[in-house]
């Protein structure tokens, strides 16, 4: 028993080694490499980019002229509908005009009688001149006939006055639109008596072509406009946020304010805007992008490639070893389009800008290099950024 207990221990002693032995062999885990990731590279450079600023504002019609009735009268004609975009001398309401087609009539029949009446003071003192020459009749009755004349004279000018108020009144009958533009609601009816004691507002016109669109710079801004800008009216253009279909329009700045608003140092100026298909209404709120200048060098990237975190901002590049490195940068002037990069960046880097969720650095990358289309350049030349004759 004693024995078969000894060979029991012994053989359950040597499966434990073996186990053991086999247990602490483990197979050899081969690292796999990641295949290079493709992505899309410009190639930076301090170079000459266009500067636009950007400001929020408010667009406000060019011109606006309430049309009201400059005779009394009753209104027999409506010419326009409520609305309706109309041109300058186009006709809108008619007001009665019998008794003003009257009151011309009669004032050019004086004028009739008058001239008939001098014909006749002339002719009498044409033949009374030679007479009192001669001796033959009184110079007194001559100088009758001579004030009858003058007087004639002074009354036909007085004729000729009358009928040119007359037909003035007359032409007041038929309001004409004073500018081009939109018209309002009509605020009277066919049959309404207009034009007594206070002239009578028959509606509103506004031109909106151009359209005119104000904003507020600060001071700071102003100086470095007014340093900067290379042109007497620099280029502009509006947007309009949340337009179903993007609306730019083009114009320029043409007026800055002399006056400083004290609550808020800032100065008003204004970007007078091409709006011939009427896209904009008064009133609109817009960004109003004012260009500054294109001849000082930047380094410029896409704002969308930077990143941020407890460091600071970061971009990725591609090293000389076709692997991705975080370049931490320090940003100055920005846009919508663009950042200008103070530290961090050079001439010559090989700026990631797709795949960026994927990037993560020391992974190896297939390059492309997009400059040419993808580059600051053609985001510029694409959005229309680069002003003409600049």
């Amino acid at each position: 028993m004693l024995k078969s207990t000894k060979i029991l221990n012994t053989l359950l002693l040597s499966s434990f080694i073996v186990f053991s032995a086999c247990s602490s062999e483990k197979p050899k885990q081969v690292k796999k490499e990641m295949p290079p990731l493709s992505v899309n590279t410009i190639t930076l450079k301090k170079e000459p980019v266009p500067i636009w600023k950007q400001y929020t504002g408010m667009t406000k019609a060019s011109s606006a002229q309430e049309v009201k009735a400059r005779v009394p009268g009753i209104l027999k004609k409506i010419y326009f509908e409520d609305g309706a975009r109309v041109i300058k001398g186009q006709k809108l309401f008619m007001i009665e005009q019998d008794q003003y087609i009257a009151a011309r009539d009669a004032a050019r029949a004086k004028k009739a009688q008058d001239e008939a009446s001098l014909r006749l003071a002339e002719a009498d003192v044409a033949r009374y001149a030679p007479l009192v020459e001669e001796g033959l009749a009184p110079r007194a009755t001559l100088e009758q006939y001579q004030a009858q004349r003058a007087g004639l004279q002074a009354a036909i000018a007085g004729d000729i006055a009358e009928i040119k108020k007359a037909q003035l009144e007359l032409d007041y009958t038929m309001v004409r639109a004073p500018i081009s533009g939109t018209t309002s609601v009509r605020r009277v009816d066919i049959g309404n008596l207009v034009g007594q004691g206070e002239s009578t507002l028959l509606t509103t016109i506004v031109s909106t072509d151009p359209i005119y669109a104000y904003f507020s710079p600060s001071q700071k801004d102003v100086r470095m406009f007014q340093k900067y800008r290379n042109k007497d009216k620099p280029d502009a253009f509006i947007n309009v946020p949340g337009s179903i279909d993007e609306i730019r329009l083009d114009g320029f700045v043409d007026f800055s304010n002399n006056i400083v608003d004290p609550l808020t140092s800032t100065i008003t100026m204004r970007a007078t805007i091409d709006n011939k298909e009427g896209k904009v209404l008064p009133g609109t709120f817009v960004y109003i992008n004012l260009f500054i200048n294109d001849k000082y060098k930047f380094l410029m990237i896409p704002p969308e490639v930077i990143f941020n975190d407890q460091l600071g901002s970061f971009v990725y590049i591609v090293d000389k070893n076709s692997t991705i490195k975080r370049a931490d940068i320090t940003t100055d002037y920005s846009s919508k389009y663009y950042v200008s990069v103070k530290d961090g960046l050079k001439d010559g880097d090989m700026l990631i800008v797709s795949a960026l969720v994927k990037l993560k650095p020391g992974r190896k990358v297939t390059p492309t290099d997009t400059t040419q289309t993808q580059g600051i350049k053609a985001v510029l030349e694409k959005n229309n950024l680069i002003p003409e004759g600049n």
